[in-house]
């Protein structure tokens, strides 16, 4: 399998543009906070997302400004933004640099749009608030910042957000290749930050590449190693740790999430570390969410096992407790490791190649529409109304990962309950252990 790294796009601009508001209209959801205090958002809001088919990483970086514009008591928090406006910046594959056609240009705008134009990114210049006639006509001003054409657009209206998009589509290049390494698994080892997940990939890999410290937040980018077990070769894809959202610092760590998340894009397998000692917290389901909104193997590693008997922990109960915690990745195998005493590693390779297995099943045609249409007969979908929901077949359209397509007669009367029904009739009929499944209902008519 070759490996491909997804397309970047960073919102960047000055605080108080409507950075946030046009993140959350391009995803459709709202998860970066709105306010209309100037600077709220201080950490990047990192999700994948795609528009027109084409998928993409979106991040909305704090406020971008000028320390000489405020008073020095700002400072501090200003000099953070910036340093995660830079890094984003100097990472990203299209930047949609936001302005205000409310103020019209600043001595700001002018500062970024030079810093921009020196990182020769592709830029898009988004002008926000454009939301009358006048104030639309008016964005022709911001040729002046030398970066091409401005978009008029009111975020908040959700007015000119297509055309945006079409722009920044344009923009975004194929995914890249980022290495040709053959390999029979791709592995990324993932987790909050200080789980252990340098030392066992220094374990795996018999060396000491990564620097091990006790220090949360050591690793900054993704390392990679490649190594072989029973004849088969694994490429190691160690990545910085993850922290829950409103944890992550400002600056470097911050900036070592959208490498980690990069890193999940390019393996097909991911070890989700814990600690024995903290099990299943807010920032492991955090993790969680990132592995299954890429649709990656997981084998749930619970590390520090060494620790177990001062701990007061047995296997079976660390089992229940994360199951319990976790239920919403109750399909994913759960492995006990010693990183440092280097105990439970075969073990949790052999699950590895399982799951990887699992994650390029492909079913028969006729015997998983036979298993889904028994299923639907047995227990068919609940109606309210007269037009109940009908389900008409089913295909596997995709492997690695698995993914399939429901043909129904409307697509808006699947529930989430009977969605859930099939997803587990499929898995206690076919496995698919550790491996997310993509699932696509799609009514008559529907594209």
């Amino acid at each position: 399998m070759k490996s491909y790294a997804i397309p970047l796009v960073a919102i960047v601009g000055r605080p108080n543009v409507g950075k946030s508001t046009i993140f959350n209209r391009i995803i459709g959801d709202r998860q970066a906070i709105v306010s209309d205090v100037a600077g709220t958002t201080r950490d990047r809001i990192i999700t994948q997302t795609e528009w027109a088919d084409k998928p993409f990483l979106l991040v909305d970086t704090g406020g971008l400004e000028s320390k000489e514009s405020h008073a020095v008591t700002a400072a501090p928090i200003l000099s953070k933004v910036q340093s995660q406006v830079d890094m984003a910046i100097s990472d990203a594959d299209v930047i949609i640099f936001t302005t205000d056609a409310n103020t019209g240009i600043t001595p700001d705008d002018i500062n970024v749009a030079q810093k921009l134009r020196v990182a020769g990114n592709q830029v898009v210049l988004a002008v926000n608030k454009a939301d009358n006639i006048q104030r639309e006509a008016d964005t022709s001003e911001f040729y002046k910042l030398g970066l091409g054409e401005p978009i008029p657009l009111s975020a908040y209206h959700n007015h000119g957000i297509d055309e945006l998009m079409l722009t920044v589509i344009e923009r975004l290049p194929d995914n890249t290749l980022v290495n040709d390494v053959e390999s029979d698994v791709r592995l990324s080892i993932v987790g909050r930050a200080n789980v252990g997940k340098s030392q066992l990939l220094n374990a795996l890999s018999g060396d000491n590449r990564s620097i091990v410290s006790d220090m949360p937040g050591t690793t900054r980018d993704a390392i990679d190693s490649y190594i072989t077990y029973k004849d088969k070769s694994i490429l190691l894809i160690d990545t910085a740790g993850i922290r829950r959202r409103g944890r992550i610092e400002p600056g470097i760590e911050n900036y070592s999430v959208i490498r980690a998340l990069r890193a999940v894009e390019r393996s097909e397998v991911s070890l989700l570390v814990m600690d024995a000692a903290e099990l299943a917290t807010g920032q492991d389901s955090h993790v969680a969410s990132y592995l299954l909104q890429a649709h990656r193997g997981i084998v749930i590693v619970v590390n520090k096992w060494d620790l177990s008997k001062k701990l007061g922990l047995s296997k079976d109960e660390t089992r229940k407790v994360i199951r319990e915690k976790m239920k919403f990745i109750h399909f994913v195998p759960i492995q006990f490791i010693s990183a440092l005493n280097k105990t439970g590693l075969n073990q949790m390779l052999d699950e590895v190649f399982n799951v990887h297995l699992q994650w390029n099943q492909s079913l028969p045609r006729y015997d998983l529409r036979r298993t889904v249409l028994n299923a639907v007969a047995d227990h068919p979908p609940a109606s309210n109304s007269r037009h109940g929901l009908k389900i008409y077949g089913v295909t596997q359209d995709g492997f690695g990962p698995p993914g399939f397509t429901f043909y129904v007669n409307r697509s808006d009367l699947v529930h989430f309950s009977y969605r859930r029904y099939l997803e587990n009739i499929i898995r206690k009929t076919y496995g698919f252990d550790g491996t997310p499944l993509k699932m696509r209902f799609k009514g008559r008519g529907e594209h």
